[in-house]
């Protein structure tokens, strides 16, 4: 392995003596094990490395960036070189800055030397567990691997953050097959540090396996109605992931189109819902300690009891807009479980769905959607009717967030998040 911390030494003095006024840069070498998994057979094993060097530097209040995946004294000389440039032709803008210097520190993270052997064993026996329990479900690929990723980032204001980690990564495409019948595509996956129990117990593997299966046969959706859509963890962190970007996120505050602009500090969901950001916390593996800025990464509160606390902002998009930049930039979300059992949460639905997966374009900036209900169950009476066929949704994500009807006091932990099921009212569904 390289000594990436003579590569991060050789970095800063080119840079200054480029004419670089503030810089940061990461040196980063990886090791992959990977596994692969093709129509139930394993078609692949192989080991990746792979080193980089990426760079920021400003001069003159300009900005310019450059990469490579070489460190050899040419390439090192190249990228800085290359940096420069960039900075030198492009604009000046107050609002380029980094980090002020932060306390040195040395992170080590999960699994960092892999287990290959035990691994292995675990990845065969996920393969056995989805014959012997789902017979019907064709794994159209499986991809598993062990990352091992050594780093060490820098700064012109003199910090260092090195960085030791490891995890496997298990990552399924499938459908369930029977006679004629097929279903679509679905993915499920984990990221762990640990072996220590079988793959298929870990995340929602099982449960998504099973809905699969179950959406061979189907039964359509009559008419159209407002009801309740009860989002499963998997499609409540795409339906968030939708509502941070459309409200809270560098793009819209820098353009000013977010909805939420004035709101900081104010009411703009249910006051049961907390949504933070928690790259700290223990369910969460090799999460994020420290931002791309240069600060060191801490937990925090988007929406506290329903209350905007802060948005998920760069420290360029800070400088600009005036608003603090966010504590962390993970995306390790994490909202707890309430009291509600599951089971209780269905029982109390008159009409709706169950959405697995949903499927439709970019919502618009007052954040409308409307799309195609996948992998989703009809609820009526409080009982699971059986899978639909494909069925369309539409509503507001802002609205959603304020018509809460449950949390469920279940949740699933991915590794990469932590989320409940979560019902909302006075969404559109219709079928035939």
């Amino acid at each position: 392995m390289t000594d990436i911390k003579k590569i991060a030494e050789k970095t800063k003095n080119l840079l200054l003596s480029a004419g670089a006024q503030k810089a940061q840069y990461t040196v980063t070498e990886k090791e992959k094990h990977e596994f692969n998994v093709d129509g139930g057979e394993f078609s692949l094993f192989r080991t990746l490395f792979d080193r980089s060097l990426s760079i920021t530097a400003y001069k003159d209040q300009k900005k310019g960036s450059a990469f490579t995946n070489q460190f050899d004294d040419a390439a090192v000389e190249g990228a800085v070189r290359d940096c420069i440039k960039s900075a030198e032709s492009g604009m000046a803008d107050e609002a380029f800055d980094i980090a002020p210097v932060q306390e040195n520190e040395i992170f080590r993270e999960g699994a960092y030397e892999p287990d290959i052997d035990l691994f292995f064993r675990r990845t065969k026996e996920l393969m056995a567990d989805i014959k012997e329990r789902h017979p019907k479900i064709l794994m159209e690929q499986m991809i598993v691997s062990h990352d091992k990723i050594h780093s060490v980032y820098r700064n012109t204001n003199g910090t260092e953050f090195e960085t030791f980690e490891g995890a496997y990564s298990v990552s399924l495409m499938f459908s369930a097959h029977e006679g004629e019948a097929t279903t679509s595509f679905f993915g499920s996956g984990i990221y762990t540090d640990k072996l220590d129990k079988p793959f298929i117990e870990m995340g929602s593997v099982e449960k998504d396996l099973s809905d699969t299966e179950a959406q061979l046969s189907t039964i359509p959706v009559e008419g159209k109605f407002e009801g309740v859509i009860v989002l499963t963890p998997g499609s409540l962190g795409e339906f968030l992931g939708s509502a941070i970007s459309n409200f809270a996120s560098d793009g819209v505050v820098l353009e000013k189109t977010s909805i939420w602009l004035d709101k900081l500090d104010k009411q703009v969901a249910d006051k049961r819902l907390t949504i933070s950001m928690k790259p700290g916390d223990p369910r969460i593996v090799c999460g994020q300690r420290y931002t791309a800025d240069g600060f060191r990464a801490e937990d925090y509160d988007l929406i506290k009891d329903g209350v905007l606390k802060s948005f998920l902002l760069s420290l360029y998009v800070a400088n600009k807009s005036g608003f603090a930049p966010a504590k962390n930039t993970s995306f390790s979300l994490v909202i707890e479980g309430s009291d509600t059992p599951y089971e209780d949460m269905i029982g109390n639905i008159k009409r709706g769905l169950i959405i697995g997966r949903f499927s439709g374009g970019q919502p618009g900036t007052n954040g409308d959607f409307s799309g195609v209900a996948k992998n989703s169950f009809l609820v009526e009476d409080g009982q699971i009717k059986g899978a639909v066929s494909e069925t369309m949704i539409n509503g507001n994500l802002a609205d959603l967030l304020n018509n809460l009807v449950a949390i469920s006091k279940e949740t699933v932990a991915d590794g990469s998040t932590v989320l409940p099921y979560m019902a909302f009212d006075k969404v559109v569904i219709s079928g035939k």
